[in-house]
């Protein structure tokens, strides 16, 4: 399963003239079988594996290099962060697959362990409903933005690779409604419901005047942008958008909160990623605002 991310590593690497590493954990306890497969647990099994994988995958003029993480270790997500320091690469690309349920509620995925540890943007790619490897193309992008400028790294990231592909870029806010509103603020919306309509508003007036100069800024360095305000649910916004303008991949600035630190605080990026059928980039935030 987690070959179905190989396609976005051949074409960026088809597109950017980039090196890929193609990097295995052999994980200690391992059971026996993973996604229906027998799990590699040796380092020659494991490096045969990878020798297989780029002769197969990949085009003769994509340099490739294979690394195995011997050794055995517990804590998958956070030797493929002490790797990353290793090669010094721009992006990891992984797919979703994980376990779910409660556990992963309370632990989170790996990949999104990895955002949390890690300064290094991720490409997470959904396998595709037949279980076959899905197609990737990068021609437009939809970007969610919150406007909080030290959240505007996904911006960042994407307007360096929509130059490299060519793609167009859609910005993206969602301004909740009254009836959206959780925790302390649907409190708040309660005691003073005028006030908070109004607020609201004027929320929606500032994300249109935001947008507007980001998209102005990007199309003066020559990228493609559009802008679309959305009222309601973030996450509702982000997956309708996804879908109504057929994007090939969303961006978004995170600060990696897994588990209950992710459901208390309300972030937005796990819902997405459990729910989204669209590729994600996700964008380390290393400021210290926890918003």
């Amino acid at each position: 399963m987690a070959e179905v991310s190989l396609a976005a590593a051949v074409y960026l690497a088809g597109t950017s003239g980039a090196a890929v590493t193609l990097f295995h954990v052999i994980e200690r306890a391992a059971p026996r079988d993973i996604h229906g497969e027998r799990h590699l647990t040796s380092l020659d099994e494991a490096r045969d594996y990878l020798d297989e994988v780029a002769a197969r995958v990949f085009p003769a003029d994509i340099s490739v290099e294979r690394h195995v993480h011997v050794g055995g270790v517990n804590d998958v997500a956070r030797s493929i962060v002490e790797h990353v320091g290793e090669p010094g690469p721009d992006l990891i690309v992984m797919c979703t697959h994980g376990r779910g349920g409660l556990r992963g509620l309370m632990f989170g995925r790996i990949a999104q362990q990895v955002v949390k540890l890690g300064t290094t943007p991720v490409l997470l790619v959904p396998p595709a409903a037949t279980g076959a490897s899905p197609a990737f193309s990068c021609n437009r992008m939809l970007v969610a933005l919150d406007g909080n400028p030290g959240h505007e790294e996904g911006l960042k990231v994407a307007a360096s690779l929509a130059k490299i592909c060519g793609a167009g870029l859609c910005l993206l806010m969602a301004v909740h409604t009254v009836d959206t509103l959780s925790g302390e603020r649907a409190a708040t919306a309660k005691l003073l419901p005028g006030a908070t309509h109004a607020l609201l508003d004027l929320a929606g007036k500032d994300a249109k005047e935001y947008l507007r100069r980001h998209v102005a800024a990007l199309q003066a360095a020559g990228i493609a942008a559009t802008a679309d305000v959305r009222r309601g649910d973030p996450v509702a916004a982000i997956l309708d958008v996804s879908k109504r303008t057929m994007v090939d991949l969303i961006v978004l600035a995170t600060h990696g909160k897994t588990g209950m630190d992710a459901f208390w605080s309300g972030s937005a990026t796990p819902n997405v990623v459990s729910r989204s059928v669209v590729p994600l980039l996700l964008a380390p935030v290393r400021s210290k605002d926890p918003g």
